[in-house]
């Protein structure tokens, strides 16, 4: 019913998938799937993404939710678009095959380097809802801020 697979082009670079480090846990630990540099922000920077090597599946009345560790902050890492919702559609999709990626700025005063293997997310699965009229009938053409066309 849900779940997460390695995308196109990572089958062979070691991509953990995730997993949930407690019973209680409501997320699951996300890692690097590369080293990546984060440039201290300044005006004008863009949000770094830090590729996952990830896709994850799930029903279509579900959607999941990536966001930031409760450590992320402390560390100089803000999430660009405070969480990120992934919709089910955007699984396999054509442009990426629905690779997921973290979005980051860095407040400190130096660059943040992450590890390929480095916790950088969480990701949290939710179902959701819809008013009675709801009559969307729209289909995904493309990945990431494809919806904003």
């Amino acid at each position: 019913m849900r779940g997460f697979e390695i995308v196109k082009g990572y089958e062979d670079k070691g991509i953990n998938l995730p997993v949930r480090k407690t019973a209680k846990a409501a997320a699951y630990d996300i890692e690097a799937a590369e080293d990546t540099i984060i440039p201290s922000f300044h005006l004008g920077v863009k949000p770094t993404l830090i590729p996952t090597g990830l896709k994850a599946y799930c029903a279509d009345d579900e959607f999941f939710i990536l966001c930031n560790r409760s450590s992320g902050p402390k560390k100089g890492l803000v999430m660009a678009n405070s969480i990120g919702i992934v919709d089910a559609d955007y699984y396999g999709n054509e442009s990426n095959d629905g690779h997921f990626f973290f979005q980051y700025f860095n407040c400190l005063d130096h660059d943040i380097e992450i590890k390929k293997g480095d916790v950088i997310g969480q990701v949290i699965f939710m179902k959701y809802l819809t008013i009675d009229n709801d009559e969307a009938t729209g289909v995904r053409t493309g990945g990431f801020g494809s919806t904003d066309k």
